[in-house]
Parts: C-alpha cells; structure tokens; sequence
C-alpha cells in the first residue's frame, strides 16, 4: 500500500475524465527530477529540461497528477519522513502541485505489495485520484515502472535514461526520448479520438469492415461502438475468421460474412464473380457511408473501390496510400499505437466518438451467459496454449511445464483450445490440467476466461477475449510485432518472453529462428510468479 508522505494531498474528485485517461502517474527519480541516491536534501532537487512545462501541459488539458515512487532510503535509514516531506515540498515548489504522491517506504526485502515493480502503489494513486487503473498512464525510467503499470491495467510509456537496460527498452509498450516527449504522445493519443468536428445528428445505416481473424475483429471493438453510437444501424463486413468474434460485439444489428483476398492470410484467387457478387451485397445495404478498419499493413483502397462501385456516398479508412478520389476521409496513425485506440481514432476522424459512459476498453455483448460444463470445481487458472499464426505459439512442452509448475502450486488449470487443437490441449493439460480443448465455442470460451482468476496465453485472439472481461493475462508475447500495439488492452497484464529476439518486428508467421528461442526460454516459475501478481491468492 501506498503511503501518504507528501506535503499535502490535493482534492481526489477527479473531475470528468477525457475519453482515454484521468490521470498521470509519475516516477520521481529520472523521471521529473535528476537521480540523486537517496536524497534527503532538498537542496539537491533539480528538475529534468522542460519538465514543468510539460507538467502544465497536462494539468491544462485536465488530467490530474501523482508522483508514485521507490523510497527505500526511509527503510534503510539514509533518510527521515521528515526529510522525505521537505524533498518533496521543494518538488512541488519547483514543478506545481501534485494530486497525490504516493510513495512505497519499504526495501526489497520487505516483500511489500507496493514497491515497484508490484501494482500496489498504481492501484492506491488511481483510488487517491477518484479513477482506476486502466483510465492511468504510467510514465518513469527503468522497467520496474513499465511492469508496475501493466500489472495494474494501466498504460506505459517509458522515457530511457543512462540507467535504462535495452531489454527494459525493449520491453516497453511505449517509449519517448524525455517526459515532454512523453507528454507529446499522450496529448496527441488524446486529441486523436475526440472528433474534430462532432456530429450534430445520427447517421443511418454505416457498414462498417474488419475482414480478419477474431482477435482482429475483437480490438477493433471501440471503434465499432463508437460508430454505433452515431448511427441509426451498423452492418459489419468480415471473413469468417472473425464472424464468431463479430456475433460477440455490442454495437452490430446485421453480419456479412465474406473472403476478402486482398486481405485473408491464405486467400483464393481473385473471381470476378465473386467480386461483382460482393459488390451487389453491399449496394443493397443501402448504407450512408463505410468505415474500413484495417490493420497497419493492410490497404483499405481495394474495397474502397468496390463501395464506390457499390454507390456508398461517403468513405473513410485509414491510408498511407495516396487514394484519389477512393475515400472521402484519409486518416493516418503513428506506428505503435494500440490496435484499440487505432480504430477509435479512425472512428474519430469520421466524426464517431464513443459516449461519455463508454469505457474505450475491449467489451462483449451482455447476454453471454450460461452453463459451461467440464469446468473444475472452485477457482481455476488457463492456459491456452494454441495460437492461429506458429510463431506466437508458446512450444507445447513449454505449455506443459508450465501447467505442472501452476498445478504444482495448488491452481487448478484449465487448458483451452479450438476444434483443431484436441491433440494440443490433451498433451498440455496432461500435465496436471482440466482439458476443454475444442469443448465450446467462443462465447463458450469467452465464459470460460471470465469465471478464470487469470489466463495464460500467447498473442494471440483469446489474450483479446480475456481484456474484453477483464480476465487479468499473463502474455507469453512473441516480439514478431509491437506489445504496444498488440498486448492485451486496458487490462492486469504481465509480459514475459525475450522482447529482444531476432524475430522482433519481423511480422512473421512462422518462427524465422532456430528453437523458437523467444518463447522457449520463458521459465515456468516466471509464469507461476506472474500469476501469483496478478491473481494472488486469498488470505487464509
């Protein structure tokens, strides 16, 4: 827990919070001020370039501000609280108020559930701040904050000092040169998905597209919603890959499914057949305008042509691509971005924002309830050891180490997996787990991975599903494309695997190095760890 040693806590009603954050978390040391060990002199305070200004920054754009940090000089006498007060007071004195400090007093060895890189400080400074974790940002210097954050559910962005490790660079979901670059980024994420010009009435019909695999359609969710707020009916174009995952969004009246073969990962040859029966289809929606959403290496330009043969009037994608007169709004998006927040900015600039009641997280229809037999009695954890694309598969004997190793500390393990994958999961959960594998659909899953205390997962569709119910994940995440951008969203999460490997932002499918080395080498008792952090066990 969090211990109030500050010069005097500010007003914590947080005020109606933008759509993506209330607040900023801030490390102190490296972060805001130079790190000086163990300080206890005020005298020695001395703020980092153009940190004040970019404080004020974002106290103008409303977002209240905690200072959350490591002082473990208090635990080993190198300083007094008194002392810690009168640092902190000549902070504010230099750098505006602050709306909470919240400050862990204890060593390492004290095994305290709020010294960095454990969530507890995160988790008192949103309660202090009147918000929860997944409407904060984190920001600080070294991966002790980084991993802080996530385990919280908030959002990370790490500014590298001279102390920073590049694996802890590499680990980061987000990185900036310096804090106000830092505060750059979350302004601009900000402003992205708020319309620069909001409707002043509701659209008709919109179709809006994402013509990809479950996980895919899944974090394109907000967007959706977004739409469907500012639309008198929704119509949803995808592959069937992702229909399951569509049938589960709140926001959708009608489906098409359809191939799309600029799109699918393994497509069938261009039928002109097929292409003027797609055209037809989507001329007899009848729709006032089209939103496409795509992935960052995706073109939204072939179908854009088709919806203009199809008659659809009005046309928004996001294009790097020059579109002539293929789209009537082109949007572009920084590399990096969560996939999430990447369709709501696209919905943004088509004039949708999400209501004020809408969290932007990941959601499912409310329906999805019901029995789901097979499941063990009491608390369980699962391992979902398959994945759609083999590279970001954890190795199967891995998996299985890993459900002896939870089963070994007195979890019960539920192993899931789809139709295809019985023979996986039986070898998994072999070792000491319930097998469910191809026993239910996705919404069966989707209740599955609610009643679970935490899932252990790849990146890969039901890491999204566990977001969208705020089931907490342990991310064996394979570095083939950016945590920031892929990781499970707005929710507890804890990322293991070499960030480094050689496979990093390779996008590929396939493991392009011998052995698999980035998720191989994850240790079980990491995995037994993080799961302990996440989901600890209750007090006896």
């Amino acid at each position: 827990m969090s211990t109030p040693l500050a010069p005097g806590n500010h007003s914590a009603t947080a005020p109606p919070g933008p759509a993506l954050y209330d607040a900023v978390l801030l490390d102190r040391d490296g972060t805001l001020i130079e790190d000086v060990p163990y300080n206890g002199d005020p005298e020695k305070v001395r703020p980092l370039p153009g940190v004040r200004e970019a404080l004020d920054g974002l106290r103008a754009a409303g977002l209240r501000l905690a200072v959350v940090t490591n002082q473990s000089g208090l635990a080993r006498g190198h300083f007094t609280e008194p002392q810690l007060h009168a640092v902190h007071a000549r902070v504010e004195e230099l750098l505006g108020p602050f709306d909470h400090w919240a400050v862990c007093p204890h060593d390492d060895t004290d095994r305290c559930d709020c010294r960095k890189p454990a969530p507890g400080l995160v988790h008192a400074a949103a309660r202090a701040l009147g918000t929860t974790p997944r409407r904060c940002l984190m920001v600080g210097d070294i991966g002790r904050d980084m991993a802080a954050a996530l385990a919280a559910g908030a959002t990370g962005i790490l500014v590298p000092t001279a102390v920073t490790r590049p694996e802890e660079v590499a680990e980061a979901p987000a990185v900036a040169r310096d804090l106000p670059g830092a505060v750059h980024e979350i302004l601009r994420r900000m402003r992205a998905v708020q319309p620069v010009v909001p409707r002043t009435g509701r659209a008709g019909t919109v179709l809006v597209v994402r013509s990809d695999s479950a996980g895919d359609v899944l974090v394109t969710g907000p967007g959706i919603r977004a739409v469907a707020a500012g639309a008198e009916r929704v119509v949803l174009l995808c592959g069937p890959r992702g229909r399951a995952a569509a049938e589960l969004l709140p926001g959708v009246d009608e489906i098409i499914e359809w191939r799309l073969p600029w799109i699918d990962g393994d497509p069938e040859p261009v039928d002109r057949a097929d292409i003027r029966a797609l055209t037809d289809r989507l001329a007899g929606v009848g729709a006032a305008e089209a939103v496409i959403f795509t992935s960052f290496h995706q073109s939204p330009l072939p179908l854009a042509l088709l919806l203009r043969l199809a008659g659809v009037p009005r046309i928004s994608a996001i294009s790097d691509d020059y579109p002539g007169s293929l789209l009537d709004v082109r949007h572009r998006v920084p590399v990096g971005v969560p996939e999430p927040e990447r369709a709501l900015s696209l919905a943004a600039a088509a004039g949708f924002a999400l209501p004020a009641d809408d969290e932007p997280g990941l959601r499912l229809r409310h329906e999805l309830t019901g029995p789901t037999p097979g499941l063990p009695a009491g608390e369980y954890v699962v391992v979902h050891p398959g994945s759609s694309v083999p590279a970001r598969a954890c190795p199967p004997r891995r998996c299985a180490e890993i459900v002896a190793a939870l089963a070994a500390d007195g979890h019960r393990v539920v192993v899931t997996g789809g139709p295809g994958e019985r023979e996986l999961t039986a070898l998994v959960a072999a070792a000491g787990g319930t097998d469910l594998g191809g026993g239910t659909d996705l919404a069966g899953l989707a209740r599955i991975l609610a009643g679970a205390r935490c899932l252990v997962v790849g990146n890969t569709g039901p890491a999204h599903l566990a977001a969208a119910v705020g089931t907490p994940v342990v991310s064996l995440f394979a570095p083939t494309v950016p945590f920031g951008q892929w990781g499970p969203y707005r929710v507890p999460t804890v990322r293991l695997g070499d960030a480094g490997a050689p496979c990093r932002d390779t996008r590929a499918a396939v493991c392009p190095v011998a052995g698999h080395p980035c998720l191989t080498r994850v240790d079980p008792a990491d995995v037994v760890a993080a799961v302990r952090a996440l989901a600890p066990p209750p007090p006896r």
